[in-house]
């Protein structure tokens, strides 16, 4: 990888049938974006609307590479980021229907859904480099949504929608998996996921997409282990799907892709989670489609996509995790998803 410093910008993928693309907007001192920039991925989008994963645009944990998942030509791009901006590092076969990405200190794993199944790999100065023997099958019919790392990447979590589960794999030191742990999930088809730095899972929970219904829970961690804290808090809203956390650690926003809603739950020193606003930030009030957000790494600013209106909408984040509306930027594919800011 390249060590050059980092731009300031915000991707998504265009997940187009004929010719996935990284699209690069770059961002102002005050938050505003422009662009975008696109970038071959060197792959094809499956061509549809919303795109049902979280993490299928993601940020190396040294800010140094994006990696993207093209889910209709079954393979991973990765490119590295400099001042220039991105730089194509190659594309590597994974499985069918790749939908999410995550990436520890140079382990990648990557959440396939068409087979289901995960499958690691290496970053490495010319892309990613296969883990031998590291593919491992999940529940056929669970519809995994994400895949994730605990942040001292010792487990490798996956939430399984129609399985209403949360499955963590113990991580070795060489990269392959150890021995599935499953629990039940706390409530109905999670999705999305993050976590605090200290370790609390933060799960959100569309109860199957019914109205008013969306909820999250917050689980303790050790390894594998996985406890509930707080169960199924709801928000009042509906078809909630993605997860951020604050760069301090006290604030979780979710998107509502049913009604444009961002809700803002406070984070309790016990994991436990407390909701503050429902509607702590607005797309287009009642209008469907946010769903992917992510935050700048120095907790500043937010940002959302909103597939429906093929807008990214950002707001800066104040005193007590408080959302103030900054834009909203235009012109983007039917087809867009995922989105990660640097």
């Amino acid at each position: 990888m390249r060590t050059d410093a980092a731009p300031t910008a915000v991707y998504v993928q265009s997940n187009e049938r004929d010719g996935n693309q990284l699209l690069v907007f770059r961002t102002s001192p005050n938050g505003a974006l422009s662009g975008p920039g696109p970038v071959a991925t060197g792959g094809a989008g499956d061509g549809l609307a919303h795109l049902a994963s979280q993490g299928s645009v993601t940020m190396t944990g040294d800010g140094q590479g994006v990696l993207v998942t093209n889910a209709g030509s079954g393979d991973v791009s990765l490119f590295a980021v400099d001042g220039e901006g991105p730089i194509a590092m190659g594309t590597t076969s994974v499985g069918a229907a790749p939908k999410s990405v995550a990436e520890h200190d140079g382990l990648v794993y990557v959440l396939n859904t068409g087979d289901p199944s995960v499958c690691g790999f290496r970053t490495t100065v010319t892309g990613l480099e296969p883990l031998s023997g590291s593919t491992r099958p999940l529940e056929a019919g669970s519809d995994p949504a994400q895949v994730g790392f605990s942040p001292d990447g010792s487990a490798l979590m996956i939430t399984e929608r129609v399985a209403n589960a949360i499955v963590s794999y113990p991580v070795g030191s060489d990269g392959q998996l150890g021995d599935p742990h499953t629990r039940s999930s706390s409530g109905q088809t999670p999705y999305g996921f993050a976590f605090t730095d200290d370790g609390t899972l933060l799960v959100v929970e569309a109860f199957e997409a019914a109205k008013g219904k969306a909820a999250t829970s917050s689980y303790a961690t050790r390894g594998v282990d996985v406890t509930p804290v707080s169960t199924s808090v709801r928000n009042g809203r509906s078809e909630i799907c993605w997860a951020v956390v604050s760069d301090d650690n006290r604030y979780l926003y979710t998107t509502n892709f049913a009604d444009s809603g961002i809700s803002r739950y406070t984070i309790g020193d016990d994991g436990s989670l407390t909701l503050d606003d429902p509607a702590a930030g607005v797309g287009i009030e009642g209008h469907t489609g946010l769903r992917d957000e992510d935050l700048t790494p120095d907790g500043r600013f937010l940002y959302a996509l909103d597939a429906d209106s093929r807008q990214i909408f950002g707001w800066s984040v104040g005193a007590a995790g408080s959302l103030s509306a900054i834009g909203s930027w235009g012109g983007l594919p039917t087809t867009v998803a995922g989105l990660a800011a640097a």
